[in-house]
């Protein structure tokens, strides 16, 4: 059966790594990021006059919900054409509603294909040191308002996408050290393998 993945978890937590290392493990995928978007979104706040803030209420009012429709369109349509498509995004807000999940399902039911969320799960402390160790522009509000910043993201596995007679609807992947990641990685393409 076909998969969409998605690779989800608070902002540097290791979803890039952790996305890419698994679609070369994988057979027959098609790998997107919702970071490709960001060219475009900044063009938006270029032509808006507005100040680069992926955490300003322009950004919610404007971008963040045309780039999660873009990047999703995107993999709906490359299911038609590959077996597994995986999505490299937070879906922070998406992934605890359950309606857009739902909803989400549905359209993977006319493409045959079933949905599988892999939950990224890094400490805090971790995530901090990665997103100081990455020095992206598009990190600075969140490390300058880091008690501010931090204080709206959900760490929480999101355990109600969890069914208890699916193997594969969520998966966790430990990644706050070598160790885990190396066991996460074996134990997780081991199960997406198992169709």
């Amino acid at each position: 059966m076909k998969k969409l993945i998605l690779v989800t978890s608070p902002p540097a937590c290791g979803k890039t790594y952790v996305s890419k290392q698994l679609a070369k493990a994988l057979n027959h995928v098609v790998y997107l990021d919702k970071d490709t978007l960001i060219c475009l979104s900044h063009q938006i706040f270029k032509v808006a006059n507005q100040e680069i803030n992926r955490s300003s209420e322009f950004f919610e009012e404007n971008i963040r919900d045309p780039e999660y429709e873009a990047i999703v369109a995107l993999a709906l349509e490359a299911l038609d054409y590959d077996d597994i498509v995986l999505i490299n995004a937070p879906f922070t807000r998406e992934i605890r509603d359950q309606k857009y999940m739902d909803d989400l399902k549905t359209k993977l039911k006319t493409k045959d294909a079933k949905l599988v969320v892999i939950w990224v799960e890094t400490t805090i402390k971790v995530c901090k040191q990665r997103m100081m160790q990455r020095n992206s522009p598009r990190d600075t509000w969140k490390i300058e308002h880091w008690d501010q910043y931090i204080a709206g993201c959900n760490f929480e596995v999101p355990t109600t996408l969890d069914d208890p007679n699916v193997s594969d609807d969520l998966l966790i992947f430990k990644n706050s050290s070598d160790a885990e990641f190396n066991e996460s990685m074996q134990r997780i393409v081991s199960i997406l393998e198992e169709d």
